[in-house]
C-alpha cells in the first residue's frame, strides 16, 4: 500500500525522512465536544518550505484543525508537533502567524496602533518594527489607511489587516484561515505571488481555504470531509488519480467515494 493511500487512512507513516523535514505533524489527532468528534483520528505530515492547503466545505472541521496546529486549542487525543514541538505551548507563538476567519483587531485604535501593539507582542523594536509595518501594509493595498481607525475600516480591509499583522514578524509558519474571504481578485493575485515569495525563502504555510483556484495553486493538499482526510497530494496527482480536469471534480470524486 502506498504512502498515500495510508495517510488517507489516517496511519501515520514517516515516509523514510528524518523529523526535521516536517514543520508541522498529526498523529492520530482527535477533537471531539462532548460525544461529537470534529476531527477524527487524523493523521498528516506538512514538510517545511511547502504551501499546503486544506480543502473542504464550511462544518468539515479546517478551523477546528488548524486552531490545534496553531496551539490555540487542544486535541482530545492524539499528537500534535510544530516545529519540533508538542503542542500545545504558548512559547511557539513567536514563531508562528495566525490568521483567523474572525479579525482580532482593536476598533477604536487606528491600522498602526494595531501594528505596533501586535509587534510589542512578537519583539519587534525600532527601524525593524517601522520597516515591517509599512511593508506589510503595502502588501495588502492599505497603506493609504495606515493612520484610519480601525471602526471605519470595511470587512475586507479588516480581512486585509489581519493578514499584514499575521505577516508582520516573519513567522517559520504562517497559518491561514480563509484568507482571502473579501478581497478583490487582483490582490488576491498580489497576495498569492508574496506567499510565493515567502515559500521560497523558507517558511512553511497552512491555508484553508474552499476556493478551487487557490487550491490549485498550493504545492499539495489535504481534502477533508466530517473531520477526516479523504485524499492528499499536489493538485496535479490528485486530479490524475481521478482522472479530473479540475480540483472541484477531484473534490467530488473523492467526496462521493466516503459517503
Amino acid at each position: 500500500m502506498s504512502d498515500y493511500s495510508l495517510l488517507c487512512k489516517g496511519v501515520f507513516s514517516m515516509r523514510d525522512k528524518d523529523r526535521t523535514d516536517y514543520a508541522i505533524r498529526l498523529h492520530q489527532v482527535t477533537r471531539a465536544f462532548g460525544s461529537h468528534a470534529v476531527i477524527r483520528e487524523l493523521s498528516l505530515d506538512i514538510e517545511r518550505n511547502e504551501i499546503f492547503g486544506l480543502l473542504g466545505p464550511s462544518g468539515s472541521g479546517k478551523t477546528t484543525l488548524v486552531k490545534m496546529i496553531a496551539g490555540i486549542d487542544a486535541a482530545s487525543s492524539g499528537e500534535v508537533t510544530l516545529l519540533g514541538s508538542k503542542l500545545p505551548k504558548l512559547a511557539m507563538m513567536e514563531r508562528i502567524g495566525y490568521m483567523a476567519q474572525s479579525d482580532a483587531l482593536y476598533g477604536e485604535l487606528s491600522a498602526k496602533e494595531n501594528l505596533a501593539f501586535f509587534a510589542a507582542l512578537f519583539g519587534l523594536r525600532g527601524a525593524r518594527r517601522n520597516e515591517r509595518m509599512v511593508y506589510v501594509m503595502e502588501l495588502v493595498g492599505l497603506a493609504h489607511a495606515f493612520n484610519q481607525q480601525v471602526n471605519s475600516y470595511s470587512g475586507g480591509m479588516k480581512r486585509r489587516l489581519s493578514l499584514a499583522i499575521a505577516l508582520l514578524h516573519e513567522p517559520e509558519v504562517l497559518i491561514l484561515d480563509e484568507p482571502t474571504v473579501g478581497i478583490d481578485p487582483l490582490l488576491r493575485k498580489s497576495i498569492w505571488s508574496e506567499l510565493d515569495k515567502l515559500s521560497a525563502q523558507g517558511t512553511t504555510i497552512l491555508v484553508t481555504t474552499h476556493v478551487m483556484d487557490e487550491a490549485d495553486k498550493c504545492h499539495r493538499l489535504g481534502m477533508i470531509r466530517e473531520g477526516a482526510l479523504i485524499a492528499v497530494g499536489t493538485p496535479e496527482e490528485l486530479k490524475s488519480e481521478t482522472g479530473s480536469a479540475s480540483i472541484e471534480d477531484a473534490f467530488l470524486h473523492y467526496g462521493g467515494a466516503a459517503r
